[in-house]
């Protein structure tokens, strides 16, 4: 499946995504996964996960960029992978001020 919808009769069936996660927790896959639209959907969703993970992190005080989430389609193919630290732009304090 490339990641477009496909049509049955009347009815546009979106393609099914699996949002695996991979971090200090060790993996989660994502079993029943997830129909989205496309491939941009199925980042998009892993973007937001990404950030609410981080988020929790964060009121524990730790941010742990190391993680990733692998797309897959129905099938089990790999078709992306999102890193932690390309869900969030990081702002250090500028020196000497």
């Amino acid at each position: 499946m490339s990641g477009a919808g496909i049509r049955a009769g009347r009815w546009l069936l979106m393609p099914r995504f699996h949002l695996n996660i991979f971090n200090g927790s060790g993996p989660v896959p994502d079993e029943s996964g997830q129909d989205l639209a496309d491939i941009d959907a199925a980042k998009e969703q892993a973007v937001m996960g990404i950030r609410s993970i981080l988020s929790a992190e964060v009121l524990e005080g730790v941010m742990d960029l190391r993680g990733r989430i692998e797309i897959a389609d129905a099938a089990g193919q790999l078709l992306l992978v999102v890193a932690y630290a390309e869900a969030v732009t990081i702002k250090s304090p500028e020196p000497n001020g």
